[in-house]
């Protein structure tokens, strides 16, 4: 029961050191960590981009206002979500659900018309906004894992999103940058990481009703 202790551990990393590289090992519980995150229907409509290609790294950074976190973290993870909702979409779910469950495809349906018609009844901007949700939940479970692990991450929403799209290609592929998490391990020189946590007290966030 080492969570809080890990949550206690962790910080938005500021500062990372480029020479220390996360294992393939790590990399791969942390994918597992990512694909077993909670989402809405279970539908998980993002993709996850993990870019190593220094020289996209360094777009990317002009794009991110100069951060070097973009760069010097070993890796750099991007949620993207899907702009829109197709029916093959759904569908495809189902089909996972059936096989994954042992289920008959056409005795889950009526579920996927439901899906299709609890969304479907949502303008494209509403739509977009709750796909983007989507992908914080999944960065959250990102985060706790790296924090088991003892592998730094610093979540972050500064980044220019059109040029993020422009220069992955997102656009083509119904795609939007939402949100980012560079990962890796801190350099010692990173004062952040000495900073006490400041957190509301439990006496004011909570209230049992």
């Amino acid at each position: 029961m080492k969570f809080i202790e890990n949550m206690k551990w962790r910080y938005a990393t500021k500062k990372f050191n480029p020479k220390k590289q996360i294992s393939n090992k790590d990399l791969e519980f942390l994918k597992q960590a990512i694909q077993l995150s909670v989402s809405s229907y279970g539908l998980q409509l993002y993709k996850v981009l993990i870019i190593e290609d220094p020289k996209i790294r360094q777009q990317l950074r002009a794009a991110s206002y100069n951060q070097s976190q973009i760069t010097d973290a070993s890796k750099l993870v991007i949620f993207a979500h899907h702009r829109s909702l197709t029916s093959k979409a759904v569908d495809d779910f189902i089909t996972r659900t059936a096989l994954a469950q042992g289920k008959n495809f056409d005795d889950l349906k009526g579920y996927g018309s439901h899906i299709k018609d609890a969304l479907g009844s949502k303008t494209e901007n509403e739509l977009e906004h709750w796909a983007s949700k989507q992908t914080y939940l999944a960065m959250a479970n990102l985060i706790n894992a790296c924090a088991e692990l003892k592998i730094d991450a610093c979540p972050m929403e500064g980044f220019d999103k059109a040029e993020y799209n422009r220069i992955l290609g997102l656009n083509k592929l119904g795609l939007q940058a939402s949100v980012i998490t560079p990962i890796g391990y801190r350099s010692s020189d990173d004062e952040t990481q000495h900073f006490k946590k400041v957190r509301r007290p439990i006496s004011e966030l909570f209230e049992t009703i």
